[in-house]
């Protein structure tokens, strides 16, 4: 995986100052490699464009996920040291780690006021993610269960990029019948927790459709399964979850998953009944679910040069943009702090830096905040539309929007 520690050398033992260094001779944009990450509960979808041999790993699954600027470790059951870690792409041997630059340098890259404000760093992932088959039932735990174990809740929102198959099972389960809320049935899904034998318990849910050019925000403790479509995610800097649902792809999940971030204490105490407490119920339940979760893409600007619109909001935890640019055409963007992007289609150049859509160490970059508040220049040379991923942290665009609560207020 490349995963190798930043090598100190007699020219960069300071590492703030080698982090200036870096910026300065990329005029404040950090091109990024791809970080890929396996999982071992289902088959991956091969729509990555990740070399082949990632897709079978043995017993660690196969590359499933590509995390994009990502300052997270990924949790998994097998541990890879750095997996999940983004590394700047730099010429030579040299390493450094997205992560470690920003521990370095923090007002560097996301500007000393926001730094002094935001001492967790970026503090949101982006990945890909790519199954064959629909992701298990599961849920994140919220913040007062996820301290319990030492982590970060995961709230989180995707967007289906256009182009690109829906895959098998193109359908996403979300919350829980509202019946059962309403009658407080909690225990409904108890015996499918105890038991561990079949993926019945996805008739207690309402799975809804995914469409291309589509999204969905999800806050933490709402229990959901993913369908195949390949999935553009940004959610809080977190690996966390607990996984519902037994039978997956025709084989049983390790019971494990279940318990993953669950004390000893409590499971020993409480049992499978420790994770009906992690749900927020209301939520799950909400009769207007589709309305107060559903997130189309909400339009900025728009000319016969390109477009640009909301694709992740609804909350302060992280937001994010789709800029397009048509064939042969420019805009400018500005925005008001740090941000990482993505190239999903096309070429072209951003603010002089070559593009291109599958090219490893030019469809991903890191923009500082004293670069992203600048007007920058975004030029289309291919023959199809530049399409680009814009994710920005918590608290970064004061002007998100938010989706008014649409009947019963969860």
């Amino acid at each position: 995986m490349g995963n190798t520690a930043f090598r100190m050398t007699s020219e960069t033992k300071d590492l703030k100052a080698f982090v200036d260094k870096i910026l300065a001779d990329h005029n404040g944009i950090l091109p990024l490699e791809p970080a890929w990450v396996a999982r071992d509960f289902l088959p991956p979808g091969r729509r990555l464009g990740c070399p082949e041999e990632l897709y079978d790993l043995g017993s660690r699954g196969g590359i499933g996920e590509r995390w994009l600027a990502s300052t997270t470790e990924a949790d998994n059951r097998i541990k890879v040291p750095g997996e999940g870690l983004s590394f700047i792409a730099l010429a030579g041997d040299t390493r450094l780690t997205l992560k470690d630059a920003v521990a370095a340098a923090p007002d560097l890259v996301m500007g000393s006021r926001y730094a002094a404000t935001h001492p967790r760093g970026l503090d949101r992932l982006a990945k890909l993610f790519d199954y064959e088959f629909r992701i298990p039932y599961h849920l994140h735990q919220m913040k007062k269960h996820a301290d319990l174990v030492g982590r970060n809740p995961k709230e989180e929102a995707y967007y289906f990029p256009e182009g690109v198959s829906l895959g098998h099972e193109p359908e996403t389960y979300f919350g829980l019948h509202p019946s059962i809320v309403e009658q407080r049935r909690y225990d409904v899904l108890l015996s499918y927790l105890q038991d561990w034998n079949s993926d019945l318990i996805l008739r207690e849910s309402r799975a809804y459709r995914l469409v291309p050019g589509d999204g969905w925000h999800v806050p933490a403790g709402i229990l959901h399964a993913p369908g195949s479509a390949l999935t553009v995610e940004l959610q809080e800097d977190s690996d966390v979850f607990a996984m519902f649902q037994a039978r997956v792809a025709g084989r049983i999940l390790d019971k494990e998953l279940l318990f993953k971030d669950v004390r000893p204490e409590d499971r020993a105490r409480l049992g499978e009944r420790a994770l009906l407490e992690m749900i927020d119920w209301e939520a799950n339940g909400d009769p207007y679910f589709y309305e107060n979760h559903h997130t189309p893409p909400v339009t900025i600007r728009r000319s016969s040069d390109g477009e640009e619109e909301w694709i992740f909001y609804n909350t302060t935890k992280f937001s994010g943009k789709r800029l397009v640019v048509k064939p042969g055409k420019t805009m400018t963007t500005r925005d008001p702090g740090v941000y990482s992007l993505f190239v999903w289609r096309g070429r072209g150049s951003f603010d002089g830096h070559e593009v291109q859509a599958g090219e490893a160490g030019k469809d991903e970059l890191l923009v500082s905040h004293a670069k992203a508040v600048e007007e920058l220049t975004v030029r289309n040379t291919g023959n199809e539309d530049l399409v680009i991923l814009k994710f920005f942290g918590p608290d970064v665009c004061p002007d998100v929007p938010m989706l008014k609560p649409y009947g019963r207020v969860v």
